[in-house]
């Protein structure tokens, strides 16, 4: 019992504490308001304890850069979450992309979880990829990340910033979020433009057709049918995306290891 409240571990704890801390601040799922910030520091304290037992700490020395420490420490938990929280953010650019082909452009809701405005169809398709990252039991697989950080950033070592390849690495995945995007947008916002195409030859054929007051009724509703028809690709789309979530945490990781 007195093994498990040295007082000698408190230092080492509070660096551990520090990361969580700062993975549950920007990670997705977890760092929404819609789950209480109790519970939030509670599961950090409990996995921070966790990890505590599991690490080397032998080779830390409490000294005047201890201060740094914490830094990088905050630093990494902070900066690896925030790489997963952009990656998913591929769904609100393309429902953005989508609510303009739509005319939904200027109807943005706010969402409660972020506290910042977001398109219709993004939050839409937000939601559906949340329920599916907990259907995969996929915030377990980001709890394990945050756990398994330490076999590629040990908590003595110090993050390599005059190295490039951190910064090619971020633009990469930055790069990618917006591929992502534009495959899961490009199915609507391609039939949309087939509508508008429709739209340009009816209006030179016909001229007393008004083609602005038949057009953005007709685009959402072809909208809406063609999410429905794709919303299975979707879900595949949404598959790859947790993929290049995972692996661009652990590609992170890895770097600021020094791999």
């Amino acid at each position: 019992m007195f093994e498990l409240i040295n007082i000698n571990s408190l230092p080492i704890f509070l660096l551990i504490l520090v990361r969580v801390l700062g993975f549950f601040v920007t990670m997705p799922l977890f760092s929404y308001r819609t789950i209480p910030l109790p519970f939030r520091i509670g599961i950090s304290v409990f996995l921070a304890f966790i990890i505590l037992y599991t690490v080397d700490s032998t080779a830390i020395v409490i000294d005047e850069m201890y201060f740094f420490m914490i830094i990088k420490e905050l630093l990494v938990g902070v900066l690896v979450g925030l790489i997963g929280y952009i990656i998913i953010s591929a769904v609100q650019v393309a429902g953005g992309f989508i609510d303009f082909q739509m005319g939904f452009a200027i109807a943005n809701v706010m969402d409660p979880q972020t506290g910042a405005q977001s398109p219709l169809t993004g939050q839409y398709f937000y939601i559906i990829a949340l329920l599916f990252l907990l259907s995969v039991d996929g915030h377990h697989l980001l709890i394990d990340g945050i756990v398994n950080s330490y076999t590629f950033i040990p908590i003595d070592a110090f993050i390599p910033f005059h190295d490039g390849n951190i910064a090619e690495f971020v633009i990469k995945v930055f790069n990618n979020m917006f591929l992502i995007a534009f495959q899961i947008s490009i199915p609507i916002v391609g039939c949309l433009f087939l509508v508008d195409v429709a739209l340009g030859i009816i209006s030179r054929t016909v001229p007393q057709l008004n083609v602005f007051v038949v057009g953005l009724p007709l685009k959402i509703l072809v909208s809406f049918i063609a999410i429905l028809v794709f919303l299975s690709l979707y879900i595949i789309l949404a598959k790859n995306l947790f993929t290049a979530m995972f692996s661009g945490m652990q590609g992170l990781m890895k770097l600021f290891g020094g791999a």
